[in-house]
């Protein structure tokens, strides 16, 4: 079944369930992780995409799995590309023989 509304950003999640009830500001948070205020700031504002290496730091601060960012990212990436399609709409379903 294909979603008809945009998933959630990485970056709203990680604004509205993580920073906001702990208080915590963009350039604080990123200070404890280890990367630039600019870099979170892009995440929560939906200009750049959570990598593996930003998952493996939000996982380790807030005791989650990298896997819950990645999936995250992913649904709203997939969402994305089904909406602006490309050469791959072009693409033939190759037949498997039975």
């Amino acid at each position: 079944m294909e979603r008809t509304r945009k998933p959630s950003l990485p970056g709203d999640i990680l604004k509205e369930m993580y920073l906001d009830p702990l208080g915590m500001t963009i350039a604080a948070f990123a200070e404890r992780i280890g990367v630039s205020r600019k870099t979170v700031s892009a995440i929560v504002n939906g200009r750049a995409p959570v990598t593996v290496d930003m998952a493996l730091r939000l996982a380790r601060a807030f005791n989650t799995t990298p896997d819950l960012w990645l999936n995250l990212q992913q649904a709203v990436d997939i969402w994305e590309a089904r909406r602006n399609p490309g050469n791959w709409m072009q693409i033939q379903p190759i037949a498997y023989p039975v």
